[in-house]
């Protein structure tokens, strides 16, 4: 868990604005309907200022990027942690995915997938079955025991000789434990794929406004009310300027002062956690 402890003096200087403007923001984004708690992982560290669990709105959607769980096992893994989120509240990018290629191939079709089961389930539950054999999709989710050599190389093979299409869940090229250790992401995998067989893959997730997009129509609200809440510059922030929608950034992730000026692009709003929202 990362913890900061900014004064509002510090905050308004992160996002250089003067105290005033930066408190009218601030306001601004109370008043927006907070679509996305981004990140998985830090579900854990959504605690207030007083470390009590923060329960986001009924109407919120909490979207991540991690492929791996099912809305069901990410909502009992909130409930352990004292909130009571309903699975028709999370949208991954697993769901993203599997939409995006429902309208590719609205009959469905087949996939090979280097994933976990939230992955598969989504598949499924759009129509696709999976195979090894001349599938329509290679789909490389989130990193995990799938991704070996052996699966990697029958992915590349399926690519470059039976024509299949390189899809990813999410370009993320890396991640980080609570610990700090900085692990292989799903967009090192895709970018071995890309370079092996020349093909250029398609990712769904963020920062990508395909996925945005899909959150919007989801929660049938206009641009304008809604906020992105996340803690990654690259995918999170990004995410929301590809969309036009207000991005906010919580530094209790993988953004520090270090990294933070590194993009072109800034946050709407830059807070010490989603606390600060109650």
């Amino acid at each position: 868990m990362i913890t900061n402890n900014f004064t509002v003096t510090e905050l308004a200087k992160m996002n250089e604005l003067q105290e005033d403007k930066y408190a009218i923001r601030l306001d601004t984004i109370k008043s927006k309907v907070c679509a996305t708690l981004i990140q998985i992982v830090q579900i854990s560290v959504i605690l207030d200022i007083n470390d009590q669990p923060f329960e986001p709105p009924d109407f919120s959607l909490k979207q991540t990027n991690n492929s791996t769980p099912t809305p069901k096992e990410l909502s009992e893994k909130l409930f352990r942690l004292g909130l009571d989120v309903e699975p028709s509240h999370f949208y991954t990018s697993a769901i993203a995915t599997a939409k995006f290629l429902k309208s590719q191939k609205p009959e469905g079709g087949s996939v090979y997938v280097l994933g976990g089961p939230g992955l598969t389930f989504a598949l499924y539950e759009h129509g696709f079955t999976m195979s090894e054999h001349k599938p329509d999709f290679v789909v490389i989710g989130t990193e995990g025991s799938t991704h070996n050599f052996e699966s990697l190389q029958k992915a590349l093979s399926l690519i470059t000789k039976d024509g299949a299409k390189l899809i990813g869940t999410n370009p993320d090229s890396n991640g980080v434990k609570e610990d700090g250790e900085c692990v292989l992401g799903t967009g090192a995998f895709i970018a071995a794929l890309e370079v092996a067989s020349g093909k250029k893959a398609f990712t769904c997730g963020k920062p990508s406004s395909l996925m945005m997009s899909y959150a919007q129509e989801f929660l049938g609200i206009e641009k304008k009310d809604i906020a992105i809440i996340g803690d990654r510059m690259d995918t999170d922030i990004l995410a929301g300027t590809n969309a036009q929608i207000d991005p906010v950034l919580v530094m209790s992730g993988v953004t520090n002062l270090g990294n933070l000026y590194n993009d072109a692009y800034r946050p709407y709003l830059i807070l010490n956690g989603v606390g600060e929202l109650v």
